[in-house]
Parts: C-alpha cells; sequence; structure tokens
C-alpha cells in the first residue's frame, strides 16, 4: 500500500496571519527589562509554582496589586 506523506511543514501563512491578528485584537504586550541573572532567578521560581515565566509575572502583578489595595 502506498501511504500518503503529510506535505505540512509547520506554520502556514493563514496560520501565522491568524495568530497574528489575535494577538493584535486580544492581547496587550509588556517587556520587562531585569539585570543579567535575574530572569533565570525568576524562571526558576516560575518553575518550582508549576508556572511559565510569563504566568509567574501576571501571577505576581495580580498579587501585589491586591495585597497593597492598589486596584
Amino acid at each position: 500500500m502506498d501511504e500518503k506523506k503529510s506535505t505540512y511543514n509547520g506554520n502556514t501563512d493563514a496560520r501565522r496571519k491568524a495568530v497574528n491578528k489575535y494577538h493584535k485584537d486580544s492581547i496587550d504586550t509588556i517587556s520587562v527589562r531585569v539585570p543579567k541573572g535575574k530572569k533565570e532567578y525568576y524562571k526558576g521560581a516560575a518553575d518550582k509554582s508549576g508556572m511559565s515565566l510569563n504566568q509567574f509575572a501576571v501571577a505576581s502583578m495580580d498579587e501585589k496589586i491586591t495585597r497593597d489595595n492598589l486596584s
């Protein structure tokens, strides 16, 4: 039997366009600069918490806002 091989080679232009549109319409981007070495420090803490670095940063900011009644 001849098996058909997939011609899919990763992201397509249509998928990339859809993702970019989703990000533009649904997500704000915040860039954070930290001293050399701190990224790995924060990443380690995030890993121990079972979160991505992004989830950890957002949770940390939310916790600070709630704790200090800043909202």
